[in-house]
């Protein structure tokens, strides 16, 4: 039987009965995905992740989604919303201050999108510098972290890497699957060359809004990567608990 968790969901009686001391919440955003999944791709996935993680830690809240991220280096592929990046930085310093004025400073991010990345890490470290004893950790790229959980032949292309690409598509296969169009999945591994992080537009690199494979996506595969996320954060979780949140060396001065 499952827990209520979900913030929206509940009354004030459920939360104090629930003795919430930890709280966890999905940033996705509100854009093209190819021509096979749904704009809110990364907000389903990352709210569900964080939504698999609160059934398994006791006292784990899940808060509402950030809908939309910074696209707008996606916007050229109809219809993206985007956000700035200053707006969704004080969004997150935002839904981090109101967490901690309730009494709850133990607060996973669990990120959706690459734009959203260091908006993230900005809002992040501000709010920590603010309230030292508060602890903030984010999974800033579930796609990057499956590849690395799962063992290397378990994808086809890319090692599963892309936007609506192979590893996205899979996940969403599995989540959602009545949300997607497999049978529309068109894509391309862009010939991006060694060296340089270039800051590319979406659509210098692909005419299909999608890169990576997606039509080697199935659930199967999006199942074996759902599963050993929620897995990896679980015990990342309990290992902090475990040691009661500290981490690391204060050096006294």
């Amino acid at each position: 039987m499952s827990k209520k968790v979900y913030h929206p969901e509940m009354t004030y009686t459920q939360f104090k009965e629930g003795k919430f001391n930890k709280a966890i919440f999905g940033v996705g955003s509100a854009e093209n995905h190819g021509f096979h999944l749904p704009f809110g791709n990364d907000t389903l996935v990352s709210h569900g992740i964080a939504m698999a993680v609160a059934q398994k830690v006791d006292g784990m809240l899940v808060l509402p989604p950030v809908n939309v991220g910074v696209s707008y280096h996606y916007d050229d592929f109809p219809f993206t919303l985007t956000l700035r990046p200053e707006v969704l930085i004080e969004v997150l310093k935002d839904i981090l201050n109101s967490t901690i004025r309730q009494g709850i400073n133990r607060i996973i991010i669990i990120n959706g999108h690459d734009g959203n990345i260091a908006p993230i890490e900005i809002a992040a470290r501000s709010v920590k510098v603010a309230h030292p004893d508060v602890f903030i950790a984010s999974l800033d790229a579930w796609w990057v972290k499956a590849g690395e959980l799962l063992p290397q032949d378990t994808f086809e292309v890319w090692n599963g890497l892309g936007h609506a690409g192979e590893g996205e598509t899979s996940i969403s296969l599995y989540l959602f699957p009545e949300l997607c169009q497999p049978e529309e999945a068109q894509g391309v591994v862009p010939d991006l060359p060694e060296g340089l992080d270039i800051k590319w537009k979406f659509n210098e690199i692909t005419p299909y809004g999608a890169t990576g494979d997606p039509t080697k996506g199935t659930a199967e595969k999006g199942k074996k990567m759902f599963n050993v996320l929620v897995d990896y954060i679980v015990k990342s979780i309990q290992d902090l608990e475990k040691n009661q949140w500290k981490y690391g060396v204060m050096l006294k001065m």
